[in-house]
């Protein structure tokens, strides 16, 4: 980590409450555009020697953060594989977020939250508000109810120095029948609009107000006309390694807008555990490659 990086986003995150996007960007400024996923599914607890429960939940959890929290910009639990064990469950997610806070790295609830009214201010205020046991650093959601149903979850992160990722386009087949449709003038490209517009309230290199984009969608932001460099807010893409996106394959997507790129990365990392070394070799040699050219 060079030592200007290191200094620089050591004096945002010790500087008091700053806007989500400012911290964020000093971390990948200081570690590199990598997320890592933590995603408990049964088959990597079994591939890792443990019980699909909520003690392997634990361990598998904490491990990944221990591992990855001094070499990735943020980290990615994703909450349905902690909702599938209930109330315990969801008590280890807060576990995991709270030492992933205590460990220095940024967090993102991947819980795709949508709603309206007072259930959308109801999940704004389990993610986003100080105090809760459930805040992290930001939350995925989702705007297919309409852009401003998000109203309540955009003002608290706002509010309390959290961000937000609004899923846009997504490489699911699935995704196509409503993201894409309109061509020129698509749900996407509405929805990109509607992040850039929002994050104005916000100065500095980055805003708080981010958007899923997959890393796999290939020539999509072409055909649809998509600036997300002019979004002024960081683009979170699933799918590096095992889902079959390479970093070349992000720098030909994004082009402009690479800058901004949170790369995330699951499974291509999970599998190298359980070991604490082997989980810091791939986190190391996947950031090393987003870094390169």
């Amino acid at each position: 980590m060079p030592e200007s990086a290191a200094a620089a986003q050591q004096a945002v995150l010790s500087s008091g409450p700053q806007p989500f996007g400012s911290r964020l960007a000093a971390a990948m400024a200081a570690r590199g555009p990598l997320c890592v996923g933590i995603d408990p599914h049964p088959g990597l607890l079994a591939d890792w020697g443990l019980n699909d429960d909520v003690a392997g939940l634990e361990r598998f959890s904490l491990t990944v953060v221990e591992a990855v929290a001094t070499l990735a910009a943020a980290v990615k639990p994703q909450v349905a594989l902690y909702e599938r064990h209930g109330s315990a469950g969801m008590a280890v997610l807060e576990r995991t977020l709270a030492v992933a806070a205590d460990a220095g790295v940024l967090s993102i609830a991947d819980a795709k939250r949508g709603d309206i009214g007072s259930t959308m201010a109801a999940y704004a205020d389990a993610w986003l508000r100080d105090g809760s046991a459930l805040a992290a650093d930001s939350v995925t959601l989702s705007p297919y109810l309409g852009f401003e149903s998000l109203r309540p979850a955009l003002d608290l992160a706002a509010e309390s120095g959290r961000g937000v990722f609004v899923l846009a386009l997504t490489s699911n087949p699935e995704g196509k029948s409503v993201q894409h449709v309109g061509g020129s003038e698509s749900v996407a490209r509405r929805i990109a609009e509607a992040a850039a517009e929002e994050n104005r309230r916000y100065s500095g290199a980055m805003g708080s107000v981010g958007l899923v984009v997959g890393a796999t969608i290939g020539g999509a932001l072409t055909e649809l006309g998509l600036d997300l460099d002019a979004v002024h807010g960081p683009i979170l893409a699933p799918g590096l390694g095992a889902q079959g996106a390479t970093p070349a394959d992000l720098r030909a997507t994004f082009g402009a807008a690479y800058p901004a790129v949170l790369a995330t990365s699951s499974r291509g990392i999970l599998a190298a555990g359980p070991a604490i070394a082997g989980l810091r070799s791939a986190t190391e040699a996947t950031r090393d490659g987003l870094l390169e050219g």
